[in-house]
């Protein structure tokens, strides 16, 4: 039997979604949802394919290091419909901003951890190369090279 898209239970909505029970609790009691979640029989809680779709924008947001009071905020704003766009823009803006400045900084990380990998991996090829067959290896004194500049740990 083919699953009802439109009634979905809050066990589905984690399972399609990856955020926890909890999670979408929490999600509903912050305010996060565009529409208010509908409740079935028993009061259970009743998920549309809306709901899973505005919380995958939602997820992305967060993952995107948006914190909760501006998703918060923009979930207001869509909430309210049109004539507020200029609004949402501008927090969609200032939001990209600030992972325009994370990606900077990670790139910077990853320019640094890239390097330091090249050190390590010359400095082990240099290693092997001593110790090649028909090869004399190094003795545990001083025939070691020095350590070059920027290699230390």
């Amino acid at each position: 039997m083919a699953e009802d898209i439109a009634s979905l239970s809050i066990g589905q909505v984690a399972e399609r979604t990856g955020l926890s029970v909890h999670a979408l609790r929490f999600y509903e009691q912050e305010g996060v949802f565009v529409d208010p979640v509908r409740r079935g029989a028993g009061g259970r809680r009743v998920y549309s394919q809306n709901d899973v779709d505005w919380l995958t924008v939602c997820i992305i947001l967060r993952a995107s290091g948006m914190p909760l009071p501006a998703l918060r905020r923009y979930a207001d704003l869509v909430r309210a419909g049109a004539g507020n766009e200029e609004e949402r823009l501008a927090l969609l803006r200032e939001h990209r901003e600030r992972v325009t400045g994370q990606i900077g900084k990670l790139t910077q990380c990853l320019d640094l951890i890239g390097f330091k990998v090249g050190v390590y991996e010359d400095l082990l090829d240099e290693a092997r190369r001593a110790v090649e067959p028909g090869r004399p290896r190094p003795s545990d004194g001083g025939d070691a090279p020095a350590s070059t500049p920027g290699t230390s740990a």
